[in-house]
């Protein structure tokens, strides 16, 4: 029986590679090849995965080892996806830490995970010596880091992981608004990598211009994919029109990742340089969020379609990524069409499928799915009853298939690929005492989808909007300010029968001007 038993668990393990083992199978594979370069330097697979072992086993000697947590606080470079390597063949778990979050924001996030070390660019480690650091101990990129990993063995370090064991935590915005950590395993990332691919055609030796922040999905996992099929990753320190320009003219790329405030930036580029481009598969994502007439100035100035996604960071590209938008088109219709490897249902409140055409919440089930929130046991079996992952999206399935977005339950700004929840605003509006009341809605926005704006009923006369943006600076990341404050009657806040604020009728009261104003200062 203990043999059955031990075959058992061998054959599960030879079912999935980890991060770790596949992406040393890679450096086998490409060698001398280009992996990872920016900034004026370039390594390749065989230079990074020396430097992976060496991180490896510094993170040995830290006693980390499977299932502990290292936290990382730093914009892109390059020891970041070597340490997220690193942490793989530990068994370890990388928390990505969001260097915009402000300090309350960023001592919630090591609160949740409790590092045993972490890591940070000299560019954010002052930051942290002012944080409780659970007694984790700090190494700073540079001198200090690249000494401790002279001092590590460069013995290639075991692979220690199992394929359903934590990889990443990525916060996500709460509607409690507190950050939440969305854990997503080895094998999540496997098979995202491998959804790529296929509902993708990514050519393996593409270029990927990896300009989106690390601790955001579409950065890192943009890197860690190209990463483990054998591409060649260009890591840039934030969006920079210019130099994503000269990547466009000099490579030949696969997916060139683009949302919205930084379309017009580098189409103003492009023309002003008159670039044409080497040539590339596919470009954009949330496609809702951008000007139809952009689109297909965009499509057509790079030559590739427009990817018409809808995922998050819970379930990757599912439920519905899998559209194209034709290069040259104004689209008319964005209704988004269903990835492959994804089961989708659309529910109502008690679970129950609805009609064709009907609007129910998303509820996801698949391999791109991740493995609920870090330490919150009571909302991860909330959002996975039944055995479904609710998104907290609505859609409506079309008769042709189609899925039509319709609205969020749990009501979300997305701005320039970020996602802003209002009670995050809301709490620290609330915490004056001459604030009656506050709430807070969206606004279309030319340069970035979507903007939150602030509908207050203060107490004091004296409450200023100055007051009010002081307190949001200080507790909040920047692109969380609210663009705009707006001062009306305490009765003049919409509510339901049991006294909540009705938040879209409030939206749609400020967008047709019917909300009256005791004063406003945009």
């Amino acid at each position: 029986m203990e043999m059955v038993a031990a075959a058992g668990q061998f054959v599960a393990r030879a079912q999935c590679g980890t991060i770790g083992g596949l992406f040393r199978e890679t450096l086998r594979l490409r060698g001398d090849a280009p992996a990872i370069e920016g900034g004026g330097w370039c390594l390749s697979y065989a230079a990074l995965g020396a430097r992976v072992n060496r991180a490896a086993n510094l993170l040995a000697g830290f006693g980390i080892g499977r299932g502990d947590r290292i936290a990382v606080v730093a914009e892109n470079c390059r020891e970041y996806p070597e340490l997220l390597l690193a942490a793989a063949l530990r068994g370890a778990v990388l928390a990505a830490q969001n260097w915009r979050l402000a300090g309350a924001e960023l001592q919630h996030g090591l609160d949740l995970v409790t590092p045993r070390a972490i890591f940070a660019s000299p560019r954010h480690a002052e930051r942290l010596e002012a944080l409780d650091r659970h007694g984790a101990p700090i190494l700073c990129f540079g001198d200090a880091y690249e000494a401790a990993l002279s001092r590590a063995s460069d013995v290639p370090a075991p692979d220690l992981a199992l394929p359903d064991d934590p990889l990443l935590i990525l916060f996500t915005s709460g509607t409690t608004g507190l950050p939440k950590g969305a854990v997503i395993s080895h094998r999540t990332e496997v098979s995202r990598s491998m959804l790529r691919l296929a509902e993708f055609g990514l050519p393996r030796t593409a270029v990927s211009a990896v300009w989106a922040p690390l601790y955001h999905m579409a950065g890192i996992e943009e890197a860690l994919s190209t990463l483990l099929y054998g591409g060649h990753a260009m890591l840039l320190d934030g969006f920079d029109p210019a130099q994503l320009a000269g990547i466009v003219a000099e490579h030949r790329l696969g997916w060139l990742r683009l949302m919205p405030g930084m379309i017009t930036p580098l189409i103003g580029e492009m023309r002003r340089r008159r670039i044409t481009p080497r040539g590339m598969t596919l470009c954009g994502t949330m496609a809702d969020l951008v000007p139809a007439h952009q689109i297909a100035e965009v499509t057509s100035l790079l030559g590739a379609p427009y990817v018409n996604s809808f995922g998050s960071t819970e379930t990757g590209m599912a439920p519905c990524s899998a559209g194209l938008i034709p290069v040259g088109e104004v689209p008319s219709d964005l209704a988004k069409t269903q990835t492959a490897f994804c089961e989708l249902r659309l529910v109502d409140a008690e679970d129950r499928d609805v009609a064709e055409g009907a609007a129910g919440e998303a509820a996801v089930r698949g391999p791109t799915v991740f493995s609920g929130y870090w330490n919150a046991p009571e909302v991860t079996a909330h959002d996975f009853r039944g055995g479904w992952f609710h998104m907290g999206d609505m859609f409506r399935r079309r008769a042709d298939g189609k899925l039509e977005f319709v609205d969020r339950v749990k009501y979300l700004i997305k701005s320039g690929g970020e996602n802003i929840y209002p009670a995050e605003i809301e709490r620290v509006l609330l915490a004056d005492p001459r604030v009656a009341d506050a709430i807070v809605v969206r606004r279309p926005d030319a340069r970035w989808g979507e903007v939150p704006v602030a509908v207050v009923a203060r107490k004091s006369d004296d409450l200023t909007t100055d007051d009010l943006a002081r307190a949001c600076r200080a507790a909040l990341a920047g692109y969380k300010q609210p663009k705009g404050y707006h001062f009306v009657p305490l009765e003049a806040l919409p509510r339901s029968t049991t006294g909540k604020i009705q938040r879209h009728e409030v939206e749609r009261c400020l967008a047709e001007g019917r909300l009256p104003m005791d004063g406003m200062e945009p």
